[in-house]
């Protein structure tokens, strides 16, 4: 009977490849698919190695298999890997930006913060003037509805300034406060927490012992035991909220002229 050429170690084929009986006696080796070569040697197919395995060209291929690959788009691009879109940093939530600043995206994965004109900070926190900034923050917001109802406009002008901001839960809860302004002098009260012509800072105050508020009455100042107080009874308890024309301190107490 015919030799079948196949019958014994696959024909000399590649274990990877078919043994397919031709004429008595003689065979072809046929490399499996997902495979090339001549039968007797058979290779895998890297299918990444043309064309990028068709995946997008902002994406890597991988091969998984034998003349399979998968796509995954690249870092900062998203998709389904055979399509990859370009992830604009900034076009979601500002990039973390401030609101009061502009997003640029750089490069991939990166982007800058720029606060705008006229706003002052790193771009992640911006900070207009010392008016605009006292109704941002619930701290100083009580003093800003007061300032406003009685149209003080000074701290809104260039400046510089520095103001001394008694806290929101302070002016909320000192009686005084009503009876000053039935008298009609709390206008005066508030301009004793200004002072003008200087933007002075928690460290510059360190080293002073007095200065004139926009009232035109002194106010004392004294450290000691890392307090700083004013006129003896009044701590600054947050300090530095730098503006664009001034800066602001929240103290746990009233000034009184």
């Amino acid at each position: 009977s015919a030799v079948d050429a196949c019958e014994t170690s696959n024909g000399g084929c590649s274990s990877k490849a078919e043994c397919r009986r031709t004429t008595p006696g003689s065979r072809a080796c046929v490399c499996n698919a997902g495979y090339t070569g001549d039968g007797v040697v058979c290779l895998e197919i890297n299918p990444c190695l043309e064309n990028n395995g068709g995946c997008d060209r902002n994406a890597e291929c991988t091969q998984i298999g034998p003349n399979q690959a998968v796509c995954n788009c690249l870092k900062g691009y998203s998709g389904d890997g055979k399509r990859c879109t370009y992830i604009s940093l900034c076009s979601q939530n500002n990039g973390g930006c401030s609101e009061f600043a502009v997003c640029n995206d750089t490069e991939l994965t990166e982007r800058t913060c720029t606060c705008k004109q006229d706003y002052v900070g790193d771009g992640f926190e911006c900070r207009g003037n010392v008016f605009q900034e006292l109704l941002r923050n619930s701290n100083t917001s009580r003093f800003y509805l007061y300032l406003e109802a009685l149209s003080i406009r000074d701290i809104a002008g260039p400046g510089p300034f520095t103001v001394f901001v008694p806290h929101t839960d302070v002016l909320n809860s000192d009686p005084r406060v009503k009876d000053w302004t039935a008298k009609g002098v709390m206008a005066q009260m508030l301009r004793h927490h200004m002072v003008g012509c200087a933007s002075l800072l928690y460290d510059d105050l360190k080293t002073m012992t007095s200065i004139t508020s926009l009232h035109g009455d002194p106010i004392y100042i004294s450290y000691s035991q890392n307090s700083l107080l004013l006129n003896n009874n009044a701590e600054i308890v947050l300090s530095d909220a730098v503006g664009t024309n001034g800066v602001i301190h929240v103290i746990n107490r009233v000034l009184v002229p």
